[in-house]
């Protein structure tokens, strides 16, 4: 049992609550436009379990495979040397293995699930893999992060569908953009180290003041995706709590993060996205089975 913990803490289990939920819109979205009418309440169930369980594989994958490729440098940094690989808690070997079988999963539940998430899955894997590669070398490897996580609205749309569409675009432009602009606050505690070994962020690049105000400008677009998904989607009026939910845990994080006081940064990391995701996936989904069953 200790041994499952401490791979649950290696991939940061608890901060699937960032995806996940975007991962439900997209799939009710789905459920909502025309698969429900096609398909048995059985097969839904399966459905949803297979984009649960590719879900959570890709994200350990990604995660696991961050901590693997980001072992010498965590073992440097005194805010991450205690995380399992560098304090080997978790053998490198072994986290690879776990990366591996991860990896096998998630292609074998895309090919249960249709043809084209099974021949997309690659693509997802290299997208989710490339960004732990990406602070070598571009300062814009938040927006890489953002990408790897806005995959999971536009994926749970096309597990129940078999087909893109705009509406789950539009969430996964939202994804991108909050998700990188959190992860910009989250590298503000470690500019001087990635200064230090010539790794590459937008804090490290452009400073406490700046990185803050980039930041801000993500927030915004990332607001302006979900505003423009109720429009387009033609929600139930109940998303507009979810909305302004939303946007109120994008203002609070930035009013407490400061360039002179970092001490809230993980509330405003964990605590305020948490709330922004969950609360504002409740209002949506709820807003989608109004729609189909009232």
């Amino acid at each position: 049992m200790s041994q499952v913990k401490n791979y649950l803490s290696l991939v940061k289990f608890s901060h699937t609550i960032f995806a996940m939920p975007f991962a439900l819109i997209g799939f009710v979205l789905g459920l909502r436009n025309h698969f429900i009418q096609q398909t048995s309440v059985d097969q839904v169930g399966l459905k949803f379990f297979l984009v649960l369980v590719c879900m959570v594989t890709a994200r350990s994958t990604a995660m696991a495979f961050n901590r693997y490729l980001d072992r010498h440098f965590d073992k440097l940094n005194p805010r991450t040397a205690i995380r399992e690989i560098p304090a080997g808690i978790i053998k490198a070997e072994k986290a690879l293995i776990f990366i591996g079988i991860n990896m096998a999963i998630f292609i074998i539940a895309t090919y249960f699930i249709n043809a084209i998430c099974f021949y997309l899955s690659p693509v997802a894997l290299f997208v989710i893999l490339f960004y732990s590669y990406t602070k070598r070398f571009t300062y814009l490897c938040h927006l890489v992060l953002g990408i790897g996580l806005s995959l999971a609205p536009i994926g749970a749309y096309l597990a129940v569908t078999g087909s893109f569409d705009v509406l789950p675009l539009l969430f996964s432009f939202a994804v991108i953009f909050w998700v990188s602009g959190f992860d910009i606050i989250y590298a503000l505690q470690d500019i001087d180290f990635d200064q230090s070994q010539s790794l590459y962020s937008i804090p490290s690049q452009w400073g406490l003041k700046q990185s803050l105000s980039i930041s801000r400008v993500l927030h915004v677009l990332s607001a302006s995706f979900v505003i423009a998904a109720y429009f387009v989607g033609g929600f139930h009026f109940l998303y507009l709590f979810g909305l302004l939910i939303f946007i109120g845990m994008l203002f609070y994080q930035q009013s407490i993060v400061k360039p002179h006081d970092l001490s809230k940064v993980n509330l405003a990391f964990m605590t305020a996205n948490g709330i922004a995701s969950i609360v504002f996936s409740v209002f949506v989904i709820g807003a989608m089975l109004i729609q189909m069953y009232l």
